[in-house]
């Protein structure tokens, strides 16, 4: 059989992911705080029809003869850029103007967070900080935020810090921080839905997630590489429209041109099964 047919089969399905990633994209262009994927292509294995002949005094070296067999997906990447802020003048809404992720846990006893870049989150009837989902938002030392029953309205500083309001007016730091986590190579963060992030060992090992506390959390910024804390604003998806119409369009010239090869490829195989007649 002709090696283009396979070539041409490789490049649909490489095309064909491309466009699954695309989709995605273009699905989650509204969603807080999503980060866009790309598709990056190689080529596979290449046969050797001749070797390679070293250069000798009497006569030059020969390069080598290789016919590519196909492409394949290289990697699907995360592109952890930032998203444009929308403003919402909601208190719990929160946007983080840096690296770093809000930390949640799915039950108090939890050990290990999961991380997100969507700051919408809410109180619950028991004054605990949750998200869409009833996960619970961390603070700094990985506890459940809950706000003390003597507060009556609250707000949060760039920091990261709880400021409450008591029944006289006064307004008083709660010494509780939201927590926010820098990640080493977000790339290697695992997506699970529902807007977060799962910790694997080639973004960073797990019981290496300590939080900020103290002085280091009252400096959510240069210190650690978090990043300031924007209360009343959201992180929206950081999709661009353009370029994601622009990949689908040269992702499916892509396509075409690779089915295209095995029309090529069928026709020439036509013909030779036509020679004996």
């Amino acid at each position: 059989m002709l090696r283009s047919l396979y070539s041409g089969i490789s490049g649909m399905r490489g095309f064909q992911t491309k466009l699954d990633v695309i989709g995605n994209n273009i699905a989650n262009v509204n969603t807080y705080g999503f980060k866009a994927s790309r598709v990056a292509f190689k080529d596979m294995l290449s046969q050797n029809i001749s070797g390679v002949s070293a250069p000798t005094d009497n006569k030059g070296g020969v390069n080598a003869k290789q016919i590519g067999l196909g492409v394949t997906v290289g990697a699907i990447e995360t592109l952890h850029t930032p998203g444009s802020a929308q403003t919402t003048n909601k208190i719990t809404d929160l946007r983080i103007d840096g690296d770093g992720f809000f930390t949640l846990k799915a039950s108090p006893d939890q050990d290990q967070a999961f991380l997100s870049r969507a700051g919408n989150f809410d109180l619950d009837s028991q004054r605990r900080l949750i998200n869409a989902d009833g996960l619970f938002v961390t603070d700094s030392t990985g506890g459940i935020i809950t706000l003390p029953e003597t507060v009556t309205a609250f707000s949060i500083d760039p920091t990261g810090e709880l400021v409450g309001v008591g029944a006289n007016g006064a307004a008083t730091q709660l010494g509780i921080f939201i927590g926010v986590v820098k990640v080493a190579n977000p790339g290697g963060l695992e997506k699970i839905g529902g807007n977060l992030y799962r910790v694997t060992p080639n973004a960073m090992p797990p019981d290496a997630m300590e939080l900020p506390t103290g002085d280091a959390a009252r400096a959510n910024n240069p210190a650690t590489g978090t990043g300031a804390i924007v209360s009343g604003q959201l992180e929206m998806s950081n999709v661009d429209l353009t370029s994601e119409f622009t990949e689908m369009i040269i992702a499916q010239r892509g396509f075409q041109s690779n089915s295209r090869i095995i029309t090529t490829s069928d026709e020439v195989l036509q013909e030779v099964v036509g020679l004996k007649r």
